[in-house]
């Protein structure tokens, strides 16, 4: 089961060059013209090094590109390298691509990528984490790089098609050869202004506004698209992003609130494209502090106590919410991951019962029989439905005593109050980028140790040694048996714990107008180059 189709895929294309697009989209593009989309968010930075967020790397997977890239149905294909095999335990090597340039016409070498993946291992990089396996990475020659891991690592390419490859030359003239971060409040020359080797260069950004890009002239690559011009507005209310495109004001949207999906497929001219997305959603407890910020609660952290964890949990139906917040567009879990990654089994998936009598012995027990009041960080801009499923929580936990504070807020002012620790309960949302258990495990689950990369989204400061011991285990470990049964104990142990609170998996919606034939990658990365434009 331990991604035979992804490591087939990883033998049969690390030794070939890319191969076309499927389908429709052989015949190459009808004719040129201007390309208009709208997000619900904006990337924080052009930094390709400074986020490892979706909508930031989804974005700037446009204009950057890494050594690896992941084709419609998720499956690797060389990018920047052509080919990657091992040459010894814990040493992968990489053939990288001739005759590349930069959207400035610098030539693309091993120079480059090893400053790329240098600059994002360093500790002001974002996506630091997305790298703990590397110990090293070395030019062997103009166009071939080592890289040397703590510990063999068979889906290592599967694990940096996200680490975007920048000019070193451009960075040093630029003063950008460290990454700026966000979260941080860190900027410089990269923030705002981009180079990258991928299908399309900026040509004017108003950060929050407008973002205009046109083809790179030096693209390696063949492209279909037939785009000569592509806008992307941000737009964040769902109502004004629907009225962008019931107008044609602009050609695509996303995400589709599920509130107004048959609208879209009831108007003429129109086309809404789901399906199930990597994402999961789930709720996340402050472990970490001894009494919560944002609690009446005094002088202790309820959230350190299972049994409270455990009410929380069986007070509330996310059946009910996928129904209700979401109009059914979603798929209940008792996992951390979804169907399409390894390490989910319909078992580990099965959810605690509701059990509001349950749930109020549990409180009481704990010290709490008339609950407590507690406040919910929630982002109103990121997820789908993401203020409407925290506002629903309220009443489902109101049943046990439990008075909560929705504080919803933007995306951007959301991630900076994580970041700064300033939360006592919160909604999340997370997909694999290698489609691997072990991804969520240590960004989400592992303790958070910031020299070694690890557990950097666990806000919440969850910690317990067992499970740690078993999340470095499964890193290391080539028996792909012994692996499975390895990440099988770690759901088992947080089942046990109910250290995070699995809510359910997001479905990928979108909307465009007719004329045009939109690839949809189930991660929600939006990619250019898989449009293909064609008149009514």
């Amino acid at each position: 089961m331990f991604h035979r189709r992804l490591l087939a895929g990883l033998a049969l294309f690390g030794a070939l060059a890319c191969a076309p697009l499927p389908g429709a989209f052989l015949s190459g593009a009808a004719r040129a013209e201007t390309f208009r989309w709208a997000g619900g968010s904006d990337a924080a930075s052009l930094d390709p090094h400074s986020l490892a967020e979706a909508v930031q790397l989804g974005f700037l997977g446009n204009i950057y590109e890494g050594l690896v890239r992941r084709d419609l149905k998720l499956q690797a294909e060389p990018a920047l390298a052509t080919s990657w095999r091992t040459t010894s335990p814990g040493v992968w090597r990489f053939d990288i691509r001739r005759n590349v340039r930069f959207a400035d016409g610098t030539p693309l070498t091993a120079d480059d990528v090893v400053f790329s993946f240098r600059r994002a291992m360093a500790p002001a990089a974002g996506v630091r984490g997305l790298l703990t396996m590397v110990r090293a990475v070395e030019k062997v020659d103009e166009f071939t790089v080592d890289f040397h891991l703590h510990a063999p690592d068979a889906i290592f390419p599967l694990a940096i098609p996200n680490i975007l490859v920048m000019s070193k030359a451009w960075a040093e003239a630029n003063g950008a050869t460290e990454s700026s971060n966000p979260a941080r409040r860190a900027e410089n020359h990269a923030t705002r202004n981009a180079n990258g080797t991928g299908p399309f260069r900026i040509t004017e950004r108003r950060q929050g506004e407008l973002t205009v890009m046109a083809p790179n002239p030096h693209w390696w690559d063949r492209a279909e698209h037939g785009i000569t011009r592509a806008e992307f507005r941000p737009i964040a209310a769902d109502a004004t992003r629907i009225a962008a495109l019931l107008s044609r004001e602009v050609d695509l949207i996303y995400p589709v609130p599920p509130q107004v999906a048959p609208r879209i497929t009831a108007t003429s001219g129109l086309r809404l494209i789901e399906q199930p997305e990597t994402r999961t959603i789930f709720l996340a407890f402050n472990h970490g502090e001894d009494e919560l910020k944002h609690s009446d609660v005094r002088g202790r952290n309820p959230f350190r106590d299972a049994r409270v964890r455990r009410a929380f949990y069986q007070a509330i139906d996310a059946d009910a919410l996928v129904r209700g917040a979401l109009r059914g567009k979603g798929q209940a879990t008792g996992l951390l991951i979804g169907p399409q990654a390894n390490g989910f089994t319909a078992e580990a998936d099965r959810r605690l019962p509701v059990d509001i009598e349950g749930a109020k012995r549990l409180l009481a027990e704990a010290g709490y029989p008339n609950g407590f009041a507690v406040t919910l960080d929630c982002p109103n801009d990121r997820f789908v439905n993401d203020e409407q499923v925290c506002l629903a929580l309220a009443p489902m936990l109101a049943r046990i005593g439990i008075r909560l504070t929705v504080n919803a807020m933007p995306r951007a002012q959301y991630f900076r109050k994580l970041a700064e620790r300033d939360t006592s309960f919160f909604l999340l949302g997370w997909a694999p980028g290698t489609l691997d258990a072990h991804h969520t495990m240590r960004f989400i689950i592992r303790t958070p140790d910031a020299q070694r990369g690890l557990g950097t989204w666990n806000y919440g400061r969850f910690s317990d040694a067992e499970t740690d011991r078993l999340i470095d285990a499964i890193a290391i470990e080539q028996d792909v048996a012994r692996r499975n049964t390895m990440i099988q104990q770690v759901w088992a142990r947080q089942r046990e714990l109910v250290a995070f609170l699995p809510l359910y998996h997001q479905v990928v919606s979108w909307g465009h107008r007719d004329g045009i034939v939109v690839g949809q990658r189930a991660d929600d990365y939006f990619d250019l180059r898989n449009v293909r434009m064609r008149r009514p």
